[in-house]
């Protein structure tokens, strides 16, 4: 009977061994280093790493000195440094250990009605802020609510922020961040530090660029980083997802011009050259062609649009008069794209106007 008893058991020892090195393994690859998006690995750590922001950063500056932080509403661009610059100075405020006490985040994938605010934030602001740092420095007595865009909260849920901003000053500052200010109501912005954040300048974007390609070991043309922000439109945060998304593409090859086109969505210029041509040849069939090509390839109308208005705006090939006529089409047929319209018939409409005043001279 102890025979039998001790079979299974020397039988099962091994498999048992076997589990533990795996899991013994496992753990071991869990403490490699995640691979994480660029845009958060190289998002600033501290308040002087913010880029081309240099009033918002000399006032949280000074709060970090030891002033009083007064409510703030930051408003700009998409990329533009907003949330990176409110969670870098909460973090220099309160340190690593306090950080997720003294700070509250919501963003638009939060629930975000009138209920949270009455009872969620209102709760939080109503805490009180005690306590100092592990590491011996000062520690500010109150509290950070981020509300993360902002412009996207009924007026219903603003005007509930209201009285408990007023009220809970004592504990709590408000951080408003949003792209559209004209969508947040009088009575908050009235109430906060009101700091414009500038779409980033070609000359930093290129420099961050640049200092991330060479951490990353990415081969980049000088050329290629110009083109790349020049298609990132002063958002950064697009630059770094572009270029990542372009090396894992590349796979340590040098990354060029044509390859950031493709990743960005950006039409080629030959095809819009094809285009205008199309449109001052005054035959109508073909310029149908070269439509559906456009939309078979894949192409977004309204990335056309755009890239069609900085064309035809910088051209000289056109009158004055003509450009009205062609940049106003471009502004109906963008407004009926952000409604849902057909984009080859709203192409087809652009394409015949575009015709038509370019062939009027012939």
């Amino acid at each position: 009977m102890q025979a039998f008893l001790k079979g299974p058991a020397s039988i099962s020892t091994k498999p048992v061994a076997a589990k533990e090195k795996n899991a013994a393994g496992s753990s071991g690859e869990g403490k490699r280093t995640k691979p994480i998006p660029w845009v958060e690995k190289y998002r600033p750590k501290n308040v002087d790493e913010v880029a081309f922001q240099d009033e918002v950063v000399a006032v949280l500056k000074k709060s970090l000195e030891g002033a009083d932080l007064p409510n703030l509403l930051f408003y700009g661009p998409p990329g533009t440094g907003k949330t990176s610059t409110i969670l870098a100075a909460a973090r220099e405020l309160f340190g690593p250990d306090l950080f997720r006490q003294r700070v509250l985040e919501l963003n638009a994938s939060d629930e975000r009605g009138i209920q949270v605010i009455r009872e969620k934030v209102k709760a939080f602001a109503q805490l009180t802020a005690s306590g100092s740092r592990s590491d011996g420095k000062m520690c500010p007595p109150f509290k950070i609510v981020i509300l993360d865009e902002a412009d996207s909260m009924t007026s219903a849920a603003q005007a509930a922020l209201r009285r408990t901003m007023e009220k809970e000053s004592k504990t709590t500052r408000f951080c408003l961040i949003c792209n559209y200010i004209s969508r947040i109501i009088e009575p908050l912005t009235s109430r906060c530090s009101k700091f414009r954040f500038k779409p980033l300048s070609d000359s930093i974007q290129q420099q961050r660029l640049l200092d991330v390609s060479e951490k990353e070991h990415v081969k980049i043309s000088n050329e290629a980083v110009s083109y790349l922000v020049r298609v990132s439109e002063g958002d950064l945060r697009k630059a770094i997802t572009f270029l990542q998304s372009a090396t894992r593409l590349m796979g340590g090859k040098e990354i060029t011009e044509k390859i950031i086109t493709e990743i960005a969505g950006v039409i080629p210029k030959e095809t819009i050259d094809e285009l205008l041509l199309g449109c001052q040849s005054g035959s109508f069939e073909k310029l149908e062609t070269l439509a559906k090509n456009l939309i078979n390839e894949g192409f977004a109308v309204a990335q056309l649009v755009n890239q069609l208005h900085d064309t035809i705006v910088e051209s000289e090939d056109y009158s004055d008069k003509q450009k009205s006529a062609i940049v106003e089409k471009l502004a109906e047929v963008d407004k009926c794209l952000a409604d849902g319209a057909d984009e080859f018939l709203q192409l087809m409409s652009l394409c015949a106007l575009m015709m038509q005043q370019l062939t009027q001279n012939i």
